[in-house]
């Protein structure tokens, strides 16, 4: 017969201490088979069951005393016993039970939390910050309201759909990205764990059926652009303009260039001497380094420019950071408006009748190129710093490219300057 252990009470648990040594010391309390106290060299005390497992013995944990009093630890001991009775592993089944329980919090994610973690396991696919807040600030306005609070095992199709068919005619575009990131961010979380089944914000094979091809809907227009009838008398109000978001505008007509690449041009990313402005690949929409010839108009431009000392920008803001896109947007309102008030027309866009606005001047060029001149519309294309077909951009992209694109910027430079406006130089006050 297996000796049975006295059955100690409270008092006698609260004097059990240490003997002293290494290693912690097994006090059996009796009451229940296997119980005892785990007392360590500095009196930390702990219940422990040790029991046969099927053929493992097994030390369970019940807790730390004074927590779990005595009486709670030999009905702890007792429960544990029943369920070895009864064929179960109490250690397994505290393990099972954990798993399920962070399978459940996983699950209840909410989506707003998901695109915080989604977010962050994307940091490094990300361009810069302003591509990074775009990505966010889209699915603030557009998801978060209705899908925020949402567990994301519990959105489905029809949740995604609340969310897209109010814009997917209206704002076709933005509606299209929205769809893409609500995707991506359901996709993260199933990854992670947080959500089983098919992606519901998936286009091919599920919201493909329910809503109509985006270029079926889409009433977005082109940006405004400058008529070609108006380009000598629209460079030569500005050029009366003080500020260095008018020369920004300037520069950006005379490049043909997009805002931003202007906005955020530096000092030494152009030779003056080369005549050649070189945007590195990150600051270009497709990643791609871009190098810009540049006419005698925009050189003289940028060598009446004032430098600022210690700022590396051409073109700064009023408190030394870049200037905004508002800047040269409200320099080209001011330019409409006035040229009204004066008994003008305006600078108006063609065909919607929109009073023209910075990236227009693109347009302007391309439409320039292909109805005034004799140059390929490829080389235009490289201009504009567009994706084209690889075999004309092998042929673009020799040697000779910016030779032969510089005599087609300086015959645009002609057009817009006009014989009245050449060679003079607004210098900065």
């Amino acid at each position: 017969m297996p000796k049975v252990a006295a059955e100690l009470g409270p008092l006698d648990v609260k004097r059990l201490a240490h003997p002293g040594g290494k290693g912690n010391a097994m006090f059996a309390v009796g009451g229940v088979s296997g119980l005892y106290m785990q007392v360590t060299p500095k009196n930390g005390k702990t219940w422990v069951l040790r029991v046969l497992v099927g053929n493992k013995r097994r030390d369970i944990g019940l807790g730390g005393y004074p927590t779990v009093t005595l009486a709670q630890a030999r009905d702890k001991a007792r429960e544990a016993r029943d369920l070895i009775a009864r064929g179960v592993d109490p250690v397994e089944e505290k393990k099972a039970a954990k798993a399920r329980l962070i399978l459940a919090q996983r699950k209840g994610l909410l989506f707003k939390d998901a695109v915080d973690k989604a977010l962050a396991a994307k940091l490094d696919g990300f361009r810069n910050e302003k591509h990074r807040d775009q990505w966010r600030s889209t699915l603030d306005a557009y998801a978060i309201p209705s899908l925020g609070a949402l567990p994301v095992q519990e959105i489905d199709t029809a949740a995604v759909l609340r969310v897209l068919q109010p814009i997917w005619a209206t704002k076709t575009e933005t509606a299209t990205r929205l769809r893409g990131r609500i995707e991506a961010v359901l996709s993260w979380a199933t990854v992670a764990g947080h959500r089983t089944g098919d992606n519901p914000a998936r286009w091919v094979g599920n919201l493909k059926e329910l809503l109509p091809a985006p270029s079926k809907v889409a009433t977005e227009s082109n940006h405004p652009a400058l008529q070609l009838d108006d380009a000598a008398r629209w460079i030569a109000d500005l050029r009366t303009r003080d500020g260095f978001p008018a020369r920004a505008l300037e520069f950006a007509a005379l490049t043909a260039a997009r805002s931003g690449e202007v906005r955020g041009a530096r000092w030494d990313e152009i030779d003056t001497k080369q005549a050649l402005w070189i945007i590195p690949a990150h600051r270009m929409k497709m990643q791609r380094e871009h190098r810009v010839p540049l006419t005698k108009e925009a050189v003289a431009l940028l060598e009446a420019l004032p430098k600022l000392e210690g700022n590396p920008l051409v073109f700064p803001a009023v408190r030394g950071g870049m200037l905004s896109d508002m800047a040269l947007s409200m320099t080209m309102r001011r330019m409409h408006a006035a040229d009204i008030e004066k008994g003008g027309a305006g600078f108006i866009d063609r065909v919607n009748k929109r009073p023209a606005v910075p990236h227009g001047l693109r347009s302007t060029f391309r439409d320039w190129v292909a109805e005034r001149t004799t140059y390929p519309g490829e080389m235009a294309e490289v201009a504009l710093a567009h994706r084209i077909s690889n075999a004309v951009e092998a042929a673009y992209r020799r040697g000779d490219m910016v030779e032969k694109r510089r005599a087609m910027m300086a015959a645009w430079a002609g057009f817009l300057m006009g014989a009245e406006a050449k060679g003079k130089v607004v210098r900065m006050r």
